[in-house]
């Protein structure tokens, strides 16, 4: 007689081991675009390692670097216009002397 073999249920699935630390990248990349990006490259690396994709480790690289790119374009744009405005005040003072001058609409303090 013979036997069956008994069920052996199923198989363990292995863990992508990336998944955990591409989910926090994805949060990261939000509030800190740079913590976000190197996080999102660790867990990916990790989970190719392991023959896993990571969709939160990708999605927290791209839009790391949109966010910096973002940012960069922001800094720029503020340091343009502040010394835009910081150059007028200058010229303003420059030309009238101390006091208080309107010029334009904008109220401009000279010492």
């Amino acid at each position: 007689m013979s036997q069956t073999p008994a069920y052996a249920g199923n198989a363990a699935v292995a863990e992508n081991p990336g998944k955990t630390l591409g989910i926090v990248a994805l949060i990261a990349s939000f509030f800190i675009s740079l913590l976000g990006l190197i996080l999102g490259i660790v867990a990916l690396n990790q989970s190719k390692k392991a023959g896993f994709t990571n969709g939160p480790a990708k999605a927290a690289i791209i839009l790391s670097i949109i966010f910096m790119v973002l940012g960069l374009i922001a800094l720029i744009l503020f340091i343009t216009i502040g010394g835009s405005l910081i150059g007028n005040a200058a010229a303003v003072c420059a030309e009238n002397g101390p006091g208080e001058w309107v010029v334009g609409g904008v109220t401009y303090t000279c010492s």
